[in-house]
């Protein structure tokens, strides 16, 4: 590059600040599969000290593209240039591939040199007959140990295990000896070890708490290096990412700011292209105001400061209409529900010496919208299977109001598609009104057209069964829904609309979901079950789990291990 600003007579001391470091180039980049194009022609530069957040319909090739990024997966053409000297780390997807090896030292393999300069320096002090040479190579090693901090590196790789709720008298177990959602926390801290120059991670929330969750966003504001990550946790992208990249129809580009400001600008663009009326410079006016009022929301988070500097790339010439189809969800409820919703007395769950709930005593008032949570795994699964009288409560009582007409969407809809009905066949059992034009409409909304109607359910894609028990939902008109994680399998796309239907819908809601901005943005009361009872707070979930007399609430009611 200098060479290059020599060559043209440029004074290189004027120049130097503005010449743009890219720590990975994509040049080129095409990935065909048969006749299918995922990627074609591709050309992206990511600079350090960004964080890119990588979205796009399922099925796009979002983890694929990072695949190829960290050379796991070949491109059909084309070429990935990294500035060399730099460290990449990878989250990995094999739980398994670390089985035999205990939790603190999976960690520090994370570090591949560091762990190889760990393993020969101590592979020569435990010789026998230790040489002269040993000793000179093990005088080089120590050095090098000392220059890379590795003095540090065993508290360092236990911090960040104990930031991920891993607790340090499990640090010595072997990884096989671990529960799934420990795994993740355990490869997520070994890829986030010994502060690599490149971090590439795909859906790192998932299995995480919203505590851990919080940790993880916190950690990410705070890095200083490259982030590439894929994630379907609408508030987590929001809090991490500088930049969107979006995957659409084969091509790949890189915008300026978060997932809320890349969907509501190309939504407002999208309306500006069909407003006939409207000059030019007004259309550009109205895009300045929208960055302006975006800045303004994000100036008043507590993540202000670290946003800053996304804030200052926003770029109103960069805002483009999107080509991006989202579902027409809508809930038109039959009837309007009387005063008496829901209630319990009493109700407990106890079984196989887990208590899921005790002493739920509740009652719903018409529109409350209520997010259930709990840190004892499948509470609030049973507590949905028990209201809807799929299993039978330990002990208690509940009442569902007379004029209540209730949609249930389970967590496992499996049972619901074991048969070889096409999408039509099998929706219309549940109407009451069997023309196929009436049954279309409602598989119309969830993006089901055409030739997909005559899909088999037994071929369904997990996305594709959500997609058609929203569709059932829908074709129900009820004034109440349960809903348990709503958006398992779901795209960005799907979760935005249902996330906004939600908020539209004027009856009951009683739900749980992992998406924070989904409860954040539509529920107003939040239940949580713990071992010892319940916590029920009027609050937006934000302030219930900032609030420290909550905190300390759940500390005590979980015996101290929240």
């Amino acid at each position: 590059m200098l060479r290059q600003i020599l060559k043209k007579g440029i004074n290189p001391y004027i120049c130097a600040s503005q010449i743009q470091y890219h720590m990975i180039s994509v040049d080129n980049l095409s990935l065909k599969f048969g006749k299918r194009t995922l990627f074609e022609e591709v050309n992206l530069k990511f600079t350090p000290g960004n964080c890119y957040g990588v979205i796009g319909a399922n099925g796009a090739g979002k983890s694929t593209f990072l695949k190829i990024l960290s050379g796991e997966m070949d491109s059909t053409s084309g070429a990935i240039n990294i500035t060399p000297g730099q460290r990449m780390a990878v989250l990995k997807q094999n739980h398994f591939e670390f089985d035999e090896v205990d939790v603190l030292k999976t960690v520090l393999m994370g570090h591949k040199k560091l762990y190889a300069i760990m393993k020969e320096k101590d592979d020569i002090y435990l010789k026998e007959d230790f040489s002269e040479e040993d000793g000179l190579r093990a005088s080089e090693l120590e050095a090098e140990f000392a220059e890379m901090d590795g003095w540090n590196a065993e508290s360092d790789a236990a911090s960040l295990l104990s930031g991920l709720g891993i607790s340090e008298d499990i640090h010595y177990t072997l990884m096989k000896d671990l529960a799934g959602n420990q795994k993740v926390r355990v490869l997520l801290a070994q890829a986030l070890f010994g502060n690599p120059d490149i971090l590439i991670l795909d859906e790192p929330t998932n299995d995480l708490d919203a505590e851990t969750i919080v940790w993880l966003e916190d950690f990410l504001m705070d890095f200083k290096n490259l982030v590439i990550v894929v994630s379907h946790d609408r508030h987590f992208l929001d809090t991490v990412s500088t930049h969107v990249v979006d995957i659409d129809f084969g091509k790949v580009k890189i915008y300026s700011g978060n997932y809320t400001f890349w969907y509501e600008s190309s939504q407002l663009a999208l309306k500006q292209r069909s407003d006939q009326n409207k000059k030019a410079d007004e259309k550009r006016k109205d895009l300045q105001d929208f960055i302006a009022r975006f800045s303004a929301n994000v100036a008043k988070s507590r993540q202000a400061t670290a946003r800053k500097k996304m804030l200052e790339k926003l770029n109103v010439d960069e805002i483009e209409p999107s080509s991006r189809k989202y579902p027409g969800i809508i809930f038109k409820p039959e009837r309007e529900a009387g005063d008496q919703i829901f209630m319990t007395e009493n109700l407990e769950l106890k079984a196989d010496g887990v208590t899921y709930f005790t002493d739920v005593n509740l009652m719903v008032d018409k529109g409350d919208k209520i997010a259930f949570i709990s840190k004892t795994k499948q509470a609030v699964n049973k507590f949905f299977q028990t209201i809807v009288e799929e299993i039978k409560p330990s002990k208690g009582n509940l009442k569902w109001g007379v004029t209540i007409n209730k949609a249930y969407l389970p967590n496992d809809n499996s049972e619901y598609f074991q048969t070889e009905l096409n999408l039509i066949d099998w929706l219309r059992q549940f109407s009451t009104n069997q023309e196929e034009a009436y049954v279309r409409t409602f598989l119309g909304r969830m993006l089901f057209t055409g030739e997909e109607t005559f899909k088999k359910c037994s071929v369904l894609s997990g996305g594709e069964k959500v997609r058609c028990m929203v569709s059932k939902m829908m074709l129900q008109n009820p004034n109440l829904l349960v809903m348990d994680e709503p958006t398992n399998h779901l795209d960005l796309e799907s979760i935005t609309a249902f996330n906004n239907a939600i908020i539209e819908f004027n009856g009951t809601v009683l739900m749980s979901s992992y998406d924070h901005a989904f409860v954040q943005s539509s529920c107003n009361r939040i239940i949580e079950f713990t071992p010892t009872g319940t916590i029920d707070r009027r609050m937006p979930y934000d302030d219930y789990l900032m609030n420290p007399e909550i905190k300390a609430l759940r500390e005590k009611m979980y015996g101290g291990k929240v």
